[in-house]
């Protein structure tokens, strides 16, 4: 662990990935029912949430506690945050990413389900050779976990359960929301924390993938061992499993849903379908054996497949 000073702000850096326990975060969207609702479970859980933003509300105060802007680039430039959660409808959300993206925002982490394809197409052009990270959308977020009692004091952005996570050694990277907590819960309730849990998101077109957030877990020497859920559409978890079979020497386990979808038919996330005989279940399980990744053969064993390897 070691300080860094960034303009008038000192931050703690310690391990884990995406984001710490003293992470500068703004919500946007923060006026919204879903977004204050979240906001204070973050809050909470300990997240240093320290603006919001809500266009034609700034200079009001949000639960007595976090000032609310009009731009997020006023917000980052008062606060020296360094992350944003998007809980903003759909149709001006992409908007909202790029404001992040505008502001030099490090990390933005997109909750909101139901952005047109068309809208994130422009939005990763826009991001094209920018520093800005996007998780999402349609995500549940990041959490950290912290030291604290069922490990509060951690960093929390988005919409994931704050009790069920544990501080340790075990990252959980999915594109499902409900078996991330799934995963996380079945390592919690067997004494193995977790360094980092990141719900990707079940779009076709998302910021981030598995292979981006493999990669940051591989060099990461907080997170000793890897859980990957992934689900049936797209070829995102066969290229994370070609790199770790040849880069990672950590122990990973691994689960895909969706092995009874039949094709043609979207399940779920709009990013999980089969079309043209590619993106099945029993193709990506078979990439994920050649890789040596165990694969839990029901969702149930995810955890337990992983502490068997390790």
């Amino acid at each position: 662990m070691h300080e860094e000073a960034r303009g008038n702000f000192l931050y703690i850096i310690d391990m884990s990935i995406l984001v710490k326990p003293n992470t500068r975060v703004i919500v946007q969207g923060i006026t919204g029912s879903f977004g204050a609702r979240h906001t204070q479970l973050s809050l909470g859980y300990g997240t240093q949430i320290v603006a919001g933003v809500t266009p034609g509300k700034g200079g009001q105060l949000f639960d007595n506690k976090a000032p609310i802007f009009d731009t997020v680039a006023e917000a980052v430039k008062e606060t020296g945050a360094t992350a944003s959660a998007i809980f903003v409808p759909p149709p001006f959300a992409a908007d909202a990413i790029l404001e992040g993206v505008d502001a030099g925002l490090e990390l933005v982490v997109c909750i909101t389900e139901g952005i047109p394809v068309n809208d994130m197409v422009k939005v990763k052009r826009a991001m094209a050779g920018k520093a800005t990270r996007l998780i999402g959308p349609n995500c549940p977020g990041v959490v950290t976990p912290g030291e604290g009692p069922d490990s509060h004091g951690g960093c929390r952005i988005g919409i994931a359960p704050g009790y069920i996570h544990k501080k340790g050694h075990i990252g959980v990277v999915s594109r499902s929301g409900t078996l991330t907590y799934e995963a996380v819960w079945q390592l919690t309730c067997r004494g193995a924390g977790q360094s980092t849990c990141v719900g990707i998101g079940g779009d076709p077109v998302a910021g981030t993938t598995h292979l981006d957030v493999i990669k940051m877990f591989t060099a990461d020497p907080d997170t000793h061992g890897i859980i990957l859920i992934g689900e049936i559409g797209g070829a995102a978890e066969e290229e994370a499993a070609e790199w770790i079979k040849h880069n990672c020497r950590k122990p990973v386990a691994g689960f895909i849903a969706g092995a009874t979808a039949p094709p043609g038919r979207r399940m779920g996330h709009a990013g999980a379908i089969v079309s043209g005989g590619k993106g099945t279940a029993a193709v990506k399980i078979q990439a994920l054996r050649e890789a040596g990744i165990g694969v839990a053969p029901t969702p149930s064993e995810m955890a337990e497949t992983l502490l068997k390897m390790m």
